[in-house]
């Protein structure tokens, strides 16, 4: 809990976040829900003290393929100090490891469309863009 003002920060910490994160009070109310559903698990990097990174991992069941369990990877962000170390990578790996580790037959995310960096650097962690991502904000 003591980590949200800095997860929000990382969240903001880009031309796209800024536009679309704001006032940290609106966000204790959507982390006592993740912190309260066993389906849901909020990561932290930590670096000498330093929140370096962060992700959600959900795991989501379904009936397609077989009523295989997927994990979906959002809000990944690492500081701008902390990035080209590696943090980035380790942290996927680790989401995928325990993708693997609870039986999951897919991992799943999605990345804004302008930002090509993050799309380069998940397809270079093996992941395809095999589906057309569609949102409606409401």
């Amino acid at each position: 809990m003591n980590d949200v003002p800095a997860i929000v920060a990382l969240l903001a910490d880009d031309a796209i976040g800024a536009g679309r994160e704001g006032d940290i009070d609106a966000y204790w109310a959507a982390f006592a829900d993740i912190d309260a559903d066993p389906r849901n698990h909020l990561i932290v990097a930590d670096i000498d003290g330093d929140v370096a990174g962060t992700l959600q991992l959900t795991f989501i069941p379904g009936l397609s393929r077989k009523g295989t369990e997927r994990a979906q990877i959002e809000a990944v962000r690492v500081g701008s100090a902390h990035r080209g170390r590696g943090l980035g990578h380790q942290m996927i790996e680790w989401a995928i490891g325990e993708a693997r580790r609870r039986g999951c037959g897919l991992v799943q995310l999605t990345s804004d469309k302008r930002r090509a960096d993050a799309i380069r650097f998940y397809e270079s962690l093996g992941f395809e863009a095999t589906h057309e991502g569609m949102k409606l904000p409401l």
